[in-house]
């Protein structure tokens, strides 16, 4: 098995390290063989991209709504013109999607979003060199209808003492319902405040944070809600990407989605089944990501997105008493499609129903997902996207390189078992055993001089007294000496568990990885705004490892 340990982490040797890359993936990345059956191409394949380019630039497809609906939502979040140029792009039917997205987390939320942003836009660079006969365009999914707040609500950054801390905004006053609706489309209050106060606080002083905080401060600030301080913050960091936004929550959307869901309200349930025989394939190899619901579709009811459940009557709103009749149901896809949204197994087919998709950028969990939807794409008669997966990193700061770099820790040991690397290094520490040294030093010193004692003696015996005393000093002085070296070497040994302790906040914090759980803001701060760019240059996205990324 070939790794570079200086540069990058082999997939398979991080299987055991917080569940976060499943058996599924690992074999996704490292030998597609073993999983091609559930997936519709092979993104190592380049007869694969061209088979599949054909394929959707011959779709039928209503590009001028979309574009129409796409400049909208686009000039409301304050895009630039290079964004505008892509989605006028995207009239045009040799103009493709590569797509990604995201729940709209605070502050983008952790850095896996900003790696999948990236990932995206150089794939998209790298196409376009290769097929100039066609237009490639980067798509970011805002995944705001999902109503789970506490998903997207929090950020966490490493502080000036090294501790990992974490920025909550509290809605106030705080709901009892537990369903708020689309988070996508809550608005912050004053209390946005109290967040940027935790964290000028929490950050280490630079040169750089007055520009960082303000420029944070200008995307989430009271009025602005999850989906547009998202995007507006995105475009300020990823200046003239050309990254277009869409936002499914949007009733134009939902129009063109409509006989998506009209079909699954009525062949219920159809694609549910569809999905569980593949799950029942994948399940004797791998373990299933996603269970499918007999219907996969929520509705919005009084300011709640809730599941609609199917009832020989009709349909319930899970988790309420509510009971919705099949007419008035039947009737709102027809007539007000924005009453529905999609779960996480019909939102991939959602998305590329809408969009010339050619590929889909995702993290480890959504690879694995992607195989148990092949048969609902055939279904709709939609080309599935390559799954290409995100670039995953490590940032590594230059205090905690050193660090290992001392101790002889490697990246992957510290990511393996972080207490098991401080067993190490107090081991490291400890060799010298202060025990046996100082032992055969008072050994020497009594032989020595009771060796001079009969000599003394022979010439005046007064002197034996004085030896007595000189020996007594001695021995004391050495046994103080032997305490004071005790007591550094003890000092030494927190010192050296405190910069492990360190180096592990800041590369594997909460023993996570960095990337699920630091949000861009703690390195922006320390580096500058050039930080981004600094890592598009850096990030190998045809790597499919494990990337260690110095500073």
């Amino acid at each position: 098995m070939a790794s570079d340990p200086s540069n990058s982490i082999d997939y398979r040797d991080l299987r055991s390290v917080g569940g976060t890359f499943s058996p599924l993936f690992v074999d996704y990345v490292s030998d597609f063989s073993k999983v091609q059956e559930f997936y519709a191409w092979n993104f190592r394949n380049e007869a694969h991209w061209k088979s599949l380019l054909k394929r959707v630039t011959e779709r039928s497809l209503d590009r001028s709504s979309l574009v129409k609906i796409l400049g909208e939502q686009n000039r409301n979040f304050h895009c630039g013109v290079r964004t505008l140029a892509n989605i006028d792009a995207l009239l045009n039917d040799n103009t493709v999607a590569v797509v990604t997205g995201q729940q709209v987390g605070l502050f983008t939320g952790p850095l896996y979003t900003i790696l999948k942003t990236l990932t995206t836009l150089k794939l998209v660079e790298q196409l376009s060199e290769k097929h100039p006969e066609y237009n490639f365009v980067p798509v970011f999914w805002l995944e705001g209808e999902d109503h789970d707040y506490e998903e997207v609500n929090s950020i966490k950054v490493v502080t000036a003492s090294n501790e990992v801390a974490e920025m909550k905004y509290e809605l106030k006053p705080p709901s009892d319902d537990q369903n708020l609706g689309a988070v996508g489309k809550i608005e912050f209050g004053d209390t946005i405040e109290d967040v940027f106060a935790s964290l000028d606080q929490a950050l280490v002083q630079t040169e750089f944070k007055p520009k960082v905080l303000e420029l944070f401060r200008t995307a989430y600030q009271k009025g602005m809600t999850f989906n547009r301080a998202f995007a507006h913050l995105l475009n300020v960091l990823l200046e003239n990407s050309g990254l277009i936004f869409l936002d499914p929550n949007d009733k134009d959307v939902k129009k063109l989605l409509a006989p998506l869901f009209q079909r699954e309200l009525a062949e219920t349930p159809h694609f549910c089944k569809l999905v569980i025989d593949q799950s029942a394939e994948l399940e004797k190899h791998y373990h299933a990501q996603v269970k499918p619901k007999s219907l996969n579709l929520f509705f919005f009811h009084r300011g709640g997105r809730y599941l609609l459940e199917p009832r020989p009557d009709g349909y319930s709103l899970k988790g309420t008493r509510q009971h919705l009749t099949k007419e008035l149901v039947t009737e709102a896809a027809l007539n007000t499609p924005e009453l529905f949204s999609s779960n996480v197994v019909l939102r991939p087919i959602c998305q590329d129903w809408l969009l010339p998709t050619l590929a889909y950028v995702g993290g480890p969990a959504e690879v694995a997902y992607f195989a148990q939807l092949k048969p609902l794409y055939e279904a709709v008669n939609i080309p599935c996207p390559i799954v290409y997966p995100r670039a995953s990193a490590t940032i590594m700061e230059e205090k905690a390189d050193k660090v290992l770099e001392r101790f002889s820790v490697s990246l992957l040991d510290l990511l393996t078992d972080v207490e098991k690397v401080k067993e190490k290094v107090a081991g490291q520490v400890a060799d010298l055993n202060l025990d046996e040294v100082f032992g055969g030093t008072f050994l020497t010193v009594q032989e020595s001089l009771e060796g001079i004692k009969q000599a003394l003696r022979d010439i005046d015996p007064t002197l034996v007294g004085a030896l007595e005393n000189v020996s007594t000093k001695t021995l004391a002085n050495i046994e103080g000496l032997k305490e004071k070296a005790i007591a550094a070497q003890k000092r030494q040994h927190e010192v050296s568990l405190r910069q492990i302790d360190k180096a592990a906040s800041i590369v594997f914090p909460q023993s996570s990885f960095q990337e699920r759980e630091l949000n861009i803001v703690y390195f922006l701060n320390k580096y500058g705004m050039e930080f981004l760019r600094w890592l598009y240059g850096e990030l190998k996205i045809d790597l499919f490892k494990h990337q260690v990324i110095r500073l």
